[in-house]
C-alpha cells in the first residue's frame, strides 16, 4: 500500500555501447524487457505486467538512448539522453559513478563495466498507479554493465 519501498530489477535487456577511451565520449542503447520485472514477489510482477501498468502487451520494452559526456580524466561523468517507457519520451540524466575498461585476458579485447544512476517521476510515462493512495511517483534507476568489444 505504499507504505514501504519496493525494488524490483529487470532481468532481460541488451544494448549497444560506443565509447571513445580518448575522448570519454560515446552512446548508449539499452533496451529492457518489461515482462522481465522481478519484485521477489510473484503477484506484485504479475500485476506489473498487466494492463494497469506496464501494459507488456501494448509496451514490452523500455529503451534509454543517451550521450556519454562531462569526462573527468577521460572518464565521462554523466549519461544524457531519452527514456522511453510506457509510449512516452523523456529526457534522462544518469550519473556515471564508475567506468572501467581492461583487457579481456582471454579474448584479448577491451573489456568495460560501468555503474551509472538517476531518478524520475514514473507519472510522466502514464504509470500512476497508487497516486490517489499515496504511492511515491519517484523512481531510483540503478543501471550496472559489462561489455566486451567487437572484434
Amino acid at each position: 500500500m505504499g507504505i514501504s519501498v519496493w525494488r524490483g530489477k529487470l532481468n532481460k535487456s541488451s544494448g549497444k555501447v560506443l565509447y571513445d577511451k580518448a575522448a570519454g565520449t560515446g552512446t548508449v542503447e539499452i533496451v529492457t524487457e518489461l515482462a522481465s520485472i522481478d519484485f521477489g514477489m510473484d503477484a506484485l510482477a504479475t500485476w506489473a505486467r498487466g494492463k494497469d501498468f506496464f501494459d507488456v502487451k501494448k509496451h514490452p520494452r523500455a529503451v534509454f538512448k543517451g550521450a556519454l559526456q562531462s569526462p573527468v580524466d577521460g572518464v565521462p561523468t554523466q549519461l544524457v539522453g531519452e527514456l522511453t517507457l510506457h509510449g512516452v519520451t523523456r529526457p534522462l540524466t544518469l550519473a556515471v559513478h564508475s567506468l572501467k575498461c581492461i583487457q579481456h585476458p582471454m579474448l584479448k579485447r577491451d573489456y568495460c563495466g560501468a555503474d551509472a544512476s538517476g531518478s524520475f517521476n514514473r507519472e510522466d510515462f502514464g504509470l500512476s498507479a497508487g497516486k490517489d493512495y499515496g504511492f511515491n511517483m519517484n523512481v531510483d534507476l540503478r543501471i550496472q554493465v559489462e561489455a566486451i568489444a567487437q572484434p
